[in-house]
């Protein structure tokens, strides 16, 4: 009882009352302590100022060079003033005090923990506890700063250490870079230019965090980590590979650091498939902050990993390597814990590309995060939305097609539809879902704003039959797919459409009213971007917009596709090789893509006929026949301009020109309308807008220039006098 009263009331550092839950911890703290204020007894002896009796006030700096030179002349004095000077001698003594009788089975991640596991010899324990006391007591910086002769430097270094302990030899050892306290991130110290050798100043710390579990190894876990549990396990199903990497975890730890890539698309349950590999494994699984997982989070997150080496956890980093541009291709960069930290980190990823970046022998076998089916969508909307889902199984059935989310992204968005106050519609719903939706395809597309509605598309009967089977296909597809049973036969695949013509025929315009029509977004692919010509390069852009595109139901609208889908050509080169290859991946990629894919091309002959028979329909866009022409005439004169003195019979009859062209025309005929009519002083307030044959005449020939198309005045018929006026104007700015 005496001496366990005694012991409670030592000062373990300097500020009373401060010190860890862990007895061995104490003990070498104390003796860090007690070193540092014997060593301040003597810098004020050393340094020549008499009569100090207490610790009031800490002695003077002195020269830091000459302190050096004077260490060998005043060693002997200093080990008689230990044992004559009062309160060196009461420390001194204090010194011998034996360590506390060996802890059986200390707590996993404590102190003594560590001295046992790592097999710290007593000069070790010592600097790992000098260390550990200006991470506990604020008030060791300046004492520090004293026996360092330095006030700039407060935190302890190896030089230190080797002027403090009694037998400064035994440091060397750990001025190792590879040494256990270095090696396993308990002690960090700043990194030197040539970090094999030996830097004696380097300041040493201890982080934060590791500190804490080292002095309380039952304190609760560091706020950048959160615990992976039953409730992220719970429903997950492990594949036979993911239960041999539990089986592998849970052998004892090797020295290195090894990490388990988790393979899957965003918002599968990759925690789940974490926490479910750890409880087979019989251990316990924590997520790590996504900011820890940054490159410029490297020390924290080597702390991170620390502590789950110490609390026997395994560390989940759900933020996935980036892509570095560099060179032809992209270069991954992946943030990982030092290799030499025991830790089990798992890796989420969406491809193995990514993985790229991780040395090869820290890697274990793939851990793939299970995905949803069709079916297990709908059931797990429905469980999530719970007594909201009532009245919306075809909403839900249809959106579970539309958007192929995974279990956490629909727990996401569903959080959201269940706090509307009011009954979920189906437009809420849709929007909710499109909201989600971040296609990172960067420069390879660009959002496509729709502009028309369907009455505005004019086709021929023929084609505008097509064009509705076309719409009632994809609005048919889920029924199909999973209510008569196609998907599997079909790989659950959309439909792909060619639009083939001229140009100006209303390609473009086609597929903006079919966006418009299925209420789905539309992507114009950039063709520039997407080929590329260096080997290999164009495959992964293809990848990595399919892969984009096929989470959610969407439109990829490919112009001029035929630079694209060409024919494959004899392989002379390596390079006709590739570009085959290349083809033959696009073929692969389209057959499996379960969005719409749009083609449009005027060279339809220059298609590679085995891409032509994966089309679920190709539509022909012929030019306008002069009942197509007329109505287009009309359509495209804009709603609040007087066309009544337009004679649409005769411009339909007698220019065989396709929509594009005639969208081009009146656009030009109302500038110089509005043009001629401002000047005139006509427009204006109330003043209307009207268009005159005289302008729709003018811009007609004007277009047909453009097109390098022969016009004769006989074509003009009764308004020929418009063109000859044109032709007079042009002959006498010649003259002049």
């Amino acid at each position: 009882m005496m001496m366990a009263a005694r012991k409670k009331s030592e000062t373990v550092t300097l500020t009373p009352r401060l010190s860890g839950a862990d007895s061995v911890a104490n003990h070498w703290m104390r003796q860090a302590t007690l070193r540092l204020r014997r060593e301040v007894c003597w810098c004020w002896s050393e340094r020549g100022v008499s009569g100090q009796q207490s610790f009031a006030a800490l002695p003077p700096f002195a020269d830091r060079a000459s302190a050096s030179l004077d260490l060998s002349r005043f060693w002997e004095e200093k080990q008689k003033f230990y044992l004559t000077d009062v309160t060196a001698r009461y420390l001194t003594e204090q010194l011998d005090a034996p360590p506390p009788a060996s802890v059986r089975g200390p707590a996993r991640g404590s102190f003594a923990w560590v001295v046992a596991e790592l097999e710290l010899d007593d000069a070790a324990s010592f600097s790992l506890a000098l260390a550990l006391t200006t991470a506990l007591d604020a008030s060791m910086g300046s004492v520090i700063s004293v026996c360092l002769n330095d006030q700039t430097r407060t935190h302890p270094s190896l030089a230190l250490a080797q002027k403090l302990w009694d037998s400064p030899e035994e440091i060397l050892a750990l001025a190792d870079p590879s040494h256990p306290l270095f090696s396993r991130g308990l002690v960090a110290r700043a990194e030197s230019q040539r970090p094999a050798e030996t830097d004696w100043d380097a300041p040493l710390t201890v982080p934060t965090v590791v500190a804490r579990q080292l002095l309380f190894p039952d304190a609760p876990l560091p706020r950048g980590l959160a615990p992976l549990g039953e409730a992220e396990a719970r429903g997950v199903e492990l594949r036979e590979e993911a239960r041999l990497v539990a089986l592998r975890l849970g052998a004892p730890s090797p020295d290195s650091l090894r990490v388990v890539p988790v393979l899957g698309p965003k918002g599968t349950a990759r925690r789940g498939a974490v926490a479910a590999v750890a409880r087979e494994a019989g251990r316990s699984a924590v997520e790590a902050d996504a900011s820890a997982s940054r490159a410029e989070d490297a020390h924290y997150l080597n702390s991170l990993a620390t502590v789950c080496w110490l609390k026997d956890l395994c560390l989940f980093l759900g933020r996935e390597p980036s892509a570095r541009a560099g060179g032809h291709g992209a270069e991954s960069q992946t943030a990982l814990p030092a290799a030499t930290i025991p830790a089990t980190v798992f890796l989420a990823a969406s491809e193995r590309a990514q993985l790229a970046g991780v040395p090869a022998e820290l890697l274990l076998p793939v851990v793939h995060a299970p995905t949803f089916s069709y079916a297990e969508r709908v059931a797990y909307w429905k469980r999530v939305l719970g007594a909201k889902a009532r009245g919306l199984d075809a909403v839900i059935a249809e959106a579970s097609r539309r958007f192929r989310y995974e279990k956490e992204t629909i727990d996401s968005v569903g959080e959201g539809l269940k706090r509307q106050p009011r009954r979920i519609t189906e437009e809420k719903f849709y929007a909710a879902c499109r909201a989600e939706l971040d296609m990172d395809i960067g420069e390879l597309a660009s959002r496509v704003t729709p502009r028309f509605e369907r009455e505005e598309l004019v086709l021929p009967l023929k084609q505008d039959l097509q064009f509705a089977e076309h719409v009632r296909a994809m609005r048919a597809l889920t029924e199909v797919h999973y209510g008569w049973g196609t998907a599997r036969a079909w790989n659950e695949s959309g439909i792909s459409v060619l639009f083939a013509g001229p140009p100006g025929t209303g390609k473009t315009m086609a597929a903006e009213v079919l966006a418009t029509e299925l209420g789905l977004p539309m992507y114009r692919i950039d063709l520039s971007q997407v080929v590329n010509k260096y080997i290999g390069e164009t495959e992964k852009n293809l990848k990595r917009l399919f892969d984009a595109a096929d989470v959610s139901d969407v439109i990829l609208f490919f112009d001029e596709a035929d630079a694209l889908f060409g024919k494959r050509s004899e392989v002379k080169d390596s390079h006709d090789r590739y570009a085959n290859l290349e083809i033959s991946y696009l073929l692969e990629r389209m057959e499996r893509f379960k969005g719409l894919a749009i083609l449009a091309t005027n060279r339809k002959k220059d298609l590679d006929e085995a891409f032509l028979r994966r089309l679920r329909y190709v539509i022909d866009f012929p030019l306008p026949g002069a009942v197509e022409r007329e109505r287009i005439w009309r359509q495209m004169i804009p709603a609040g301009v007087d066309s009544s003195e337009l004679d649409f019979d005769f411009l339909a009859r007698q220019f065989q020109l396709a929509g594009g062209h005639i969208r081009s025309v009146v656009f030009n005929a109302c500038l110089q309308s509005a043009d001629g009519r401002s000047a005139a002083g006509v427009t204006g307030a109330g003043g209307g807008a009207r268009l005159s044959m005289r302008e729709v005449i003018v811009a007609l020939k004007r277009e047909y220039d453009k097109l390098n198309r022969a016009a004769g005045l006989e074509q003009f018929g009764p308004y020929a006098s418009f063109v000859q006026e044109l032709e007079h104007d042009k002959e006498m700015v010649a003259a002049r």
